[in-house]
């Protein structure tokens, strides 16, 4: 099984991995998200137990309410049915009788008795009110009304039968206005809600886009230590691990700087001593050793170079006239570099280090691919510059290692020259530095391709 063969096999099991973890995770990934999903289920229980508490006590009062108005009721109508004919109780009957109960000349129908043991004030009204008269209060389910209804049976003055047939009080639905001002209440807290989640987590997402822009740019402007305490602390340490990388990195490209520009002395010396020996053979070997170590060191130097290079004020480059000037230079030096295509248009970066991107991947095709080929063209909004070669290409898994410091591919492009691994790196560096996007790929009709992304002129 070749390298690369287990390389995307070994993706494949992550990628699947991956799709079932986030397959499992249904909630909000976010914090912003988890933080209102709490909060907008919190609220809605409490608006639910809150409603749901208002429309039962609601109910209970307008019972109350529509009872005790019949207690009064009934006690003024069995006293005007006493003073009343016989003969003309029914007609007055007909006009007392009010929405919710009504007013009968009858005996009490069968049904559940209540009312011996009940505590109400409407209750105890009636018995004071009615004293001396039979009172009994029964409820059932008619086929009239297809609702529990209430039945209090007494009699008049003179032995009658008297009847007050009552419809219990449905469960009624709060008004209109009642829903619009809880809706109103909803949609004021969540829009609260909404704007305290995200001040209180607009601090954190400023700290991880700064944490993720801190592989491109050690440089970037530290981070505000403002906010909550818990905030200000992570930035305050961010900034200070901020400064620590910035040293560190600084030292190491010093270092680097410095080896490889000392060695340049010995170099020389051993250069010119070698020229001096009399053996021809020995001599043309030591030449070429210390050649090999002069390029080492050059590009040492020009590594360094690129990543403590000081950031160059940007400006308005016609890209067309940027490229066709390189490609003339190469032109001029019998180099095989030519231009394919251009794009027509402008573009605001820093030209000296993108001319010297631009050299390094030129550089890199002519080392390994033997010749060069740039084009220009517009993919949507950004622009691309594209470098190929005609060479045999990479394997897909080392697309992106090559980027990496001193990192040479085994087996090499060109196996007498297979580099110093330093090339590639270079050009991320100064891709980075450009805030531009570098990547390879393998063309479809042969050889390596190393594109760059650029965005287009804003306005």
């Amino acid at each position: 099984m070749s390298r690369h063969t287990r390389f995307c096999r070994k993706r494949d099991g992550k990628d699947r991995q991956s799709e079932k973890h986030e397959a499992r995770c249904r909630h909000p990934r976010s914090l912003f998200g988890r933080l209102m999903l709490i909060w907008l289920l919190g609220l809605s229980i409490v608006l639910g137990v809150s409603s749901a508490l208002y429309v039962g006590e609601r109910g209970r009062a307008a019972r109350n309410t529509m009872f005790e108005h019949m207690a009064l009721d009934v006690i003024t109508v069995v006293a005007l049915m006493d003073s009343l004919p016989a003969a003309q109780r029914a007609e007055w009957l007909a006009r007392l009788e009010r929405s919710r109960y009504r007013f009968l000349l009858a005996p009490l129908p069968a049904g559940q008795p209540l009312g011996e043991d009940l505590d109400h004030p409407a209750w105890t009204r009636l018995r004071r009110g009615l004293t001396g008269r039979p009172l009994a209060l029964r409820a059932a389910l008619t086929s009239e009304h297809h609702h529990p209804t209430l039945y209090l049976g007494t009699e008049l003055a003179d032995g009658s039968p008297f009847l007050v047939e009552a419809m219990a009080p449905l469960h009624s639905r709060p008004p209109a206005r009642t829903l619009a001002a809880m809706a109103a209440i909803v949609i004021g807290v969540a829009f609260l809600t909404w704007l305290a989640v995200r001040i209180a987590t607009r601090p954190l997402s400023r700290l991880a886009k700064a944490a993720e822009g801190l592989g491109k740019n050690l440089d970037q402007e530290p981070l505000p230590e403002d906010g909550p305490l818990e905030v200000r602390h992570a930035a305050s340490a961010f900034n200070r691990m901020q400064a620590r990388l910035r040293e560190l990195f600084g030292e190491r490209t010093r270092i680097l700087a410095a080896v490889s520009h000392d060695l340049q002395t010995p170099i020389t010396r051993l250069q010119l001593r070698a020229e001096m020996m009399d053996d021809d053979r020995l001599r043309e070997k030591m030449l070429a050793d210390l050649a090999e170590m002069q390029a080492l060191v050059e590009e040492g130097l020009a590594y360094a170079g690129s990543t403590a290079a000081p950031k160059e004020t940007e400006v308005l480059v016609d890209l067309d006239a940027l490229v066709s000037s390189l490609v003339a230079d190469y032109a001029d030096a019998g180099r095989p570099v030519s231009l394919a295509s251009v794009c027509g248009q402008a573009v605001r970066t820093q030209p000296h280090k993108l001319r010297r991107l631009l050299c390094n991947l030129v550089d890199n095709a002519l080392k390994f691919g033997g010749s060069a080929e740039l084009t220009l063209a517009v993919a949507g909004d950004p622009f691309v510059i594209s470098v190929r070669d005609h060479g045999e290409g990479i394997a897909e898994a080392e697309l992106e290692k090559v980027f990496e410091p001193f990192y040479r591919l085994e087996p090499s492009r060109n196996r007498e020259t297979g580099g110093t691994g330093l090339g590639l790196a270079i050009a991320g560096q100064l891709a980075r530095s450009l805030g531009v996007m570098l990547r390879l790929r393998n063309h479809p009709d042969g050889g390596l391709e190393a594109m760059l992304t650029l965005p287009p002129m804003k306005e």
